[in-house]
C-alpha cells in the first residue's frame, strides 16, 4: 500500500484547494516571512503561473521563489546563472525555493596532472 502525501498533517487533496493565506500559516518562519512580505517579482510569477495553461514551461530567473500549492505539477525552467534547468514541482518540493532544484555548480572531475604539474614531467617532450 501507497504511503499518501501529507504536508504538516494536511493531505494533498486538502492543500491544492488551500488559499495562500492558509498555506503561509503551515510553512517554517523564514519562508512565512519571504511570502508574507512578496515583492512584485513572486506576485507577477504567480500571476503568470495562474493565467498560462497547466502544460506549457514557465521560465524564472526567481531562484529564492518558495515553491506553494499553485505551483503542484507545473514545469518550470530555473535560470542557475548558465543555462535554464528543467523542475518539475512534486508535492515533496512544497515550502523549498526553486533554486535547490537548479544547482549553480557542476562537480569537478580532475584528469591526470598536466605538463608543468610536477618536476618529473619537465622530461616529457611537448608536441
Amino acid at each position: 500500500m501507497a504511503r499518501k502525501f501529507s504536508y504538516r498533517g494536511h493531505p494533498l487533496e486538502e492543500l491544492e484547494v488551500m488559499s495562500l493565506e492558509q498555506f503561509i500559516g503551515l510553512v517554517p518562519s523564514k519562508v512565512k516571512r519571504s511570502l508574507r512580505r512578496m515583492n512584485y517579482k513572486f506576485r507577477a510569477l504567480i500571476s503568470k503561473i495562474r493565467r498560462t495553461p497547466s502544460q506549457k514551461i514557465i521560465k524564472t530567473h526567481l531562484r529564492e521563489m518558495v515553491v506553494i500549492p499553485l505551483m503542484l505539477g507545473r514545469r518550470l525552467q530555473v535560470y542557475n546563472g548558465h543555462e535554464w534547468t528543467d523542475v518539475v514541482v512534486k508535492p515533496e518540493m512544497l515550502g523549498h525555493r526553486l533554486g535547490e532544484y537548479a544547482i549553480t555548480t557542476k562537480l569537478v572531475k580532475h584528469s591526470g596532472p598536466g605538463v608543468g604539474a610536477t618536476r618529473g614531467s619537465k622530461a616529457v617532450e611537448l608536441k
